[in-house]
């Protein structure tokens, strides 16, 4: 998985941005844009954790706050732009490729990055409780270094 995008104030990944955001119907504001330039600027997919993402827009000098980034965040999730990838129920991860995909969760570094797609076979699931159904499955394979 790619750093966070170094140059997300080329003209490249601030049209890229605003073309992301436009095609979920999400108004392209400054900040909008300044966070989703750090995130999709350079094409390439992200796993983020508001605190990372809130970090790298501090170090490129945008005044944002991590409340912002929260809600932003959420709003890309809710336009489906990202997914969120909840790991032990507490920390959140944010990915900007929303297909349907495992991950490795590297414990020792608190780390997410994507596994082989073609590498895993779900052959059965329960049934859902009465009046419910099944939205998504996800799939988080832990490691830890030996």
């Amino acid at each position: 998985m790619a750093q966070l995008n170094e140059h997300p104030t080329h003209p490249d990944a601030i049209d890229r941005s605003s073309r992301w955001l436009s095609k979920a119907g999400l108004r392209p504001t400054r900040q909008r844009v300044s966070l989703a330039a750090l995130l999709i600027g350079d094409g390439k997919d992200r796993h983020v954790t508001a605190e990372t993402l809130y970090a790298a827009s501090c170090a490129t000098g945008e005044r944002v706050s991590l409340a912002t980034v929260y809600n932003t965040l959420r709003a890309f999730c809710d336009a489906g732009l990202m997914q969120e990838v909840m790991v032990d129920g507490t920390k959140s991860y944010f990915d900007t490729r929303v297909d349907d995909h495992p991950h490795f969760f590297w414990e020792d570094e608190g780390r997410l990055s994507d596994a082989p797609h073609g590498s895993i076979e779900i052959t059965r699931l329960p049934e859902a409780p009465a009046g419910s159904e099944i939205s998504k499955v996800d799939v988080v394979i832990r490691l830890r270094r030996i």
